[in-house]
């Protein structure tokens, strides 16, 4: 594992938890040397990380999409024909099969995986993503099963029945190269309208003392509501309901909402098919608006109401 941030460190723990040892390494001599207290294999630097895996190596790199190039480009001069690379960070779907391509000249595999789950994966395992050649994603079942939920963590939806499939267990092969990113993609635009929804209907409460009824909404309370039985409820709705019991004005959180890649990708991509995409993308202009981007906008509309009507703002 190459990059032992909140993800990468807790990929490596699991993959523990299940009898695979792990080399690790990170721009961070104390991320590697917590990890090596835990049992891995610590590295101090990438060629000395190479040295320590057993041949053929899975190389699994967890860093910032804007560091997976370089990353790549120089486990390209150190690896060997046979040798697989996981992309597991939130890389943009197009720039795989690029980078695949450049590798297969080398004879090593590349395999991109979406990777879901955020700091709770270490205990309730992680939804992947995968995309890649299936014979080099089938060599790598140990490591899948490991990672992802089980069958188990879930009641198996109705209708099906006999030997559990891949998405079944938590991880599947979404096509070639880019097809993991590609789900990981729109996945992370869905989260973004699931959670602007909820935040917005709980705004509505908060806001409710200002309307003229006699309403005042517990709001803590009915998040615990919607948890049990409710359409809506959901891990989101339950991470909810934890920061709403643990400060219920949630005045240590920040107003501005940042965004990464993933849910300006997803709009992009529905630009490209011509598919409305409606609750994505407005999710996405809400946060770039908690950001005061839209700033100016709202001063030139004070403006032009001011010069048309004399409204004075």
């Amino acid at each position: 594992m190459i990059g032992l941030g909140r993800m990468g460190a807790n990929i490596v723990r699991r993959l523990s938890q299940h009898e695979i040892s792990s080399v690790v390494y990170d721009h961070s001599p104390e991320a590697i040397k917590q990890l090596a207290a835990e049992g891995s294999i610590a590295s101090s630097n990438l060629p000395d990380f190479v040295s320590k895996l057993t041949t053929p190596r899975t190389v699994w790199i967890m860093v910032p999409s804007s560091e997976v190039n370089a990353t790549i480009d120089e486990l390209s001069k150190l690896l060997s024909r046979g040798d697989t690379i996981i992309d597991g960070g939130n890389s943009y779907y197009k720039d795989d099969s690029v980078r695949a391509t450049k590798l297969a000249t080398h004879g090593i595999n590349f395999v991109d995986i979406g990777t879901s789950g955020g700091v709770h994966g270490l205990t309730r395992g992680y939804s992947l993503m995968i995309g890649g050649e299936k014979e080099v994603i089938n060599k790598l079942e140990p490591i899948l099963k490991a990672l992802s939920p089980g069958v188990d963590s879930v009641e198996r939806t109705v209708g099906r029945t006999g030997v559990p499939s891949q998405s079944e267990y938590g991880y599947l092969h979404c096509g070639p190269h880019g097809a993991g990113h590609f789900v990981k993609m729109i996945h992370n635009g869905i989260e973004y309208g699931m959670m602007a929804a909820i935040a917005e209907g709980l705004a509505i409460f908060e806001a409710a003392d200002d309307m003229a009824h006699p309403y005042q909404f517990d709001i803590p309370e009915i998040t615990q509501l919607w948890r049990r039985g409710s359409v809506i409820e959901s891990w989101l709705l339950d991470l909810t309901a934890q920061s709403l019991q643990e400060s219920p004005q949630l005045l240590e959180y920040s107003s501005s909402v940042s965004d990464s890649g993933e849910g300006r990708w997803a709009v992009e991509a529905a630009l490209e098919s011509g598919v409305p995409a409606y609750v994505l993308s407005a999710a996405l202009y809400s946060r770039f608006a908690s950001r005061d981007n839209d700033e100016f906008a709202n001063r030139v509309l004070s403006a032009m109401r001011s010069k048309f009507g004399g409204h004075k703002a």
